[in-house]
């Protein structure tokens, strides 16, 4: 079964997932004006390079483009592969302080390092994953920002199989907490509908 939550949009406290985690969604943070200031921003000044990954043994290279930021040279392993964090642009202590300023009332929630995504077209996604490395800590919060085309945020209980889906619009936050990462998986669906690049900005805070 497969449930459409994009017409919650804006209820930010509400929970997405039905049950076993919590995805908060805070709607559109950044007008347009802004957010297509910061796309065009991050993505003339990221150094983007592709991804690489260990899967079932063997190594490839990603069709997606990635950069990893911190507060510090935080050393990052996911998927097989060892990232060290790159020092803070202004523009993304900017977004970071704005998406902190948002979760201060309900969930205050100080991020220490931020892994950047460029999905050039619907060509590219991610599979189905959790964020679940031990360096975010057992109920990692992890808020998620979108600049660029819609794209469909998925996810699907690793038990149950019991599936949410969402369209990440331009500017959008979401936030993942609790239990998400422990019982639910979540993807970036692929579309051939979809022509133009959308980035993502997952900020998380490394604990150990």
């Amino acid at each position: 079964m497969t449930t459409d939550l994009f017409s919650l949009l804006p209820q930010q406290e509400n929970n997405l997932l039905p049950y076993d985690g919590i995805v908060n969604d805070y709607g559109i943070v950044f007008p347009a004006e802004t957010a297509d200031r910061y796309f065009a921003v991050l993505m003339r000044e990221t150094p983007w390079r592709h991804d690489e990954a260990v899967l079932y043994g063997k190594h490839i290279t990603t069709a997606r483009q990635t950069a990893w930021y911190g507060d510090e040279p935080f050393a990052y392993t996911y998927s097989g592969i060892t990232r060290r964090a790159l020092p803070w642009t202004a523009a993304l202590a900017a977004v970071k302080q704005v998406v902190e300023s948002r979760l201060a009332r309900y969930n205050p929630t100080l991020f220490n390092s931020c892994l950047l995504n460029l999905y050039s077209d619907g060509l590219e996604g991610m599979s189905w994953h959790s964020d679940d490395e031990p360096e975010l800590g057992r109920q990692p919060v992890i808020a998620s920002v979108s600049f660029g085309v819609p794209r469909k945020f998925a996810f699907k209980h690793k038990r149950t199989k019991e599936k949410r889906e969402m369209m990440l619009q331009h500017g959008q936050l979401i936030v993942m907490r609790g239990d998400t990462q422990n019982h639910w998986l979540h993807a970036v669906m692929k579309s051939t509908r979809i022509s133009g690049p959308r980035i993502s900005l997952t900020f998380r805070t490394i604990v150990g």
